[in-house]
C-alpha cells in the first residue's frame, strides 16, 4: 500500500474537479453552514480572509511546479524550438483572438467581458501534462509547450491584455501585470528548477509533495473566487457560461487545426489541443481578483477551471480508448 501522502495526492489528482466542486460549494456555503453548525465563529470566513495572500500562494505553487521540471524536458523547449514555438503562437493568437471575438459576439461588458478576456490571455494550465499523458499523447511536447508559455508570458501576457482591454480599463496597469506574472510566474519555477538540480533534498521533497501543493493551492484560489462572489454567482448571467464553453471547445479546435496545419504526429496533435484549450485559470483568477476593482472580473477564470478539467478530462478518455497511436506517447 502506498503511503499516504502519496495516497491522498494520487486521489486529489484522479478526481480534480469533484474536489473543485466540493470546496467550492464549502466556500460558497460558508457563511450559513458556519452560522448553524458553528456559531461561535459564524463572523470568520477562511476563504475571504486568505484573498489577500492568494499571489504568494500561486507562487508557491509554480515554485512547487519548476521544481517537478526534469532536467531533460527543459533541454527538450531549446532541442525542438521551431515546433514548440508554433505551438505558443498559436495558443498565445487564438485563444486571445477567440476570448475577444466571443464575448464582443455575445456583448458582454464589464466584468463578464475582462474576466473572458483575461482567461484567453494566460498561459496554459499544468493539468494538460496530466490529461496529456492520460490521452497517449506526446507528454514530453505537452511539458515543453507549457513551460514555453509560461516563461513568456511577462513578455507576452500584458500586452495582448493592453490591446484587448485598454480602452475598457482605464490605464490599464501593463507594466504591472509584467511585474506580477515575472515574481509569481517566471522567478518561482526557475528558482524551483534550479533548486531541484542542486539540491537532493529539495528535489526528493518535491517529488513527494510538489504536485500536492500546486493542486491544493489552486483548488483554494477558485474557492476564494467563489467567497468573493457568492451574490454575483447567484445572477450568473448564462451568456458568460455559454461564451466560456464556446472558448474552451474552440480552442481544442484551434488547437487540433494548428497541430494539422504543421504536419504534427498524432500524439503531438493531443499535446497541442489540449495544452490551447486548457488555460491556465488559477493564474487568471489570480491576476483578475489583485489587478480590477470588481471581484467578478475573477468569475469567467474560476469557472472556466471547472469546464476546462471537464471537457478535456473527457476528451482525453475518448482518445485513450482508442488504439494507441503509432509512434508511442513520446514521439518527437
Amino acid at each position: 500500500m502506498p503511503p499516504p501522502l502519496v495516497l491522498l495526492r494520487n486521489n486529489l489528482e484522479r478526481w480534480l474537479i469533484v474536489w473543485l466542486v466540493l470546496l467550492s460549494g464549502l466556500a460558497y456555503q460558508w457563511p450559513g453552514w458556519s452560522a448553524a453548525w458553528w456559531p461561535t465563529v459564524a463572523s470568520w470566513d477562511p476563504f475571504l480572509q486568505s484573498s489577500g495572500y492568494l499571489r504568494g500562494m500561486f507562487a508557491v505553487a509554480m515554485l512547487a511546479i519548476g521544481s517537478l521540471l526534469p532536467a531533460d524536458e527543459v533541454r527538450q523547449v531549446f532541442r525542438r524550438w521551431p515546433t514548440v514555438l508554433a505551438g505558443t503562437v498559436i495558443q498565445y493568437t487564438s485563444m486571445p483572438l477567440l476570448a475577444y471575438a466571443i464575448g464582443r459576439a455575445l456583448h458582454l461588458e464589464g466584468a463578464a467581458m475582462i474576466g473572458i478576456v483575461v482567461v484567453g490571455c494566460v498561459p496554459g494550465a499544468m493539468a494538460s501534462n496530466m490529461l496529456t499523458l492520460i490521452a497517449r499523447g506526446n507528454v514530453s511536447y505537452s511539458v515543453s509547450l507549457t513551460t514555453s508559455s509560461t516563461v513568456l508570458s511577462p513578455l507576452v501576457v500584458p500586452w495582448i491584455l493592453w490591446l484587448a482591454l485598454g480602452r475598457m480599463v482605464e490605464n490599464f496597469p501593463a507594466w504591472e501585470v509584467c511585474r506580477d506574472l515575472c515574481w509569481m510566474v517566471v522567478l518561482p519555477v526557475i528558482t524551483g528548477h534550479v533548486l531541484s538540480r542542486r539540491l537532493i533534498w529539495w528535489s526528493q521533497g518535491a517529488q513527494h509533495s510538489g504536485a500536492l501543493i500546486a493542486n491544493l493551492t489552486i483548488l483554494w484560489i477558485v474557492a476564494v473566487v467563489v467567497a468573493s462572489n457568492r451574490d454575483g454567482l447567484a445572477r450568473l448571467d448564462a451568456r458568460l457560461v455559454l461564451a466560456l464553453s464556446l472558448v474552451n471547445v474552440l480552442g481544442y479546435a484551434a488547437g487540433y487545426g494548428g497541430a494539422l496545419a504543421l504536419r504534427l504526429p498524432v500524439p503531438m496533435r493531443r499535446a497541442l489541443t489540449l495544452e490551447v484549450g486548457m488555460q491556465n485559470a488559477g493564474l487568471g483568477s489570480t491576476l483578475a481578483l489583485g489587478l480590477f476593482a470588481d471581484p467578478a472580473a475573477a468569475i469567467p477564470a474560476a469557472l472556466y477551471t471547472f469546464g476546462c478539467m471537464f471537457t478535456g478530462t473527457l476528451l482525453a478518455r475518448i482518445w485513450a480508448g482508442r488504439d494507441a497511436p503509432q509512434g508511442g506517447s513520446e514521439t518527437t
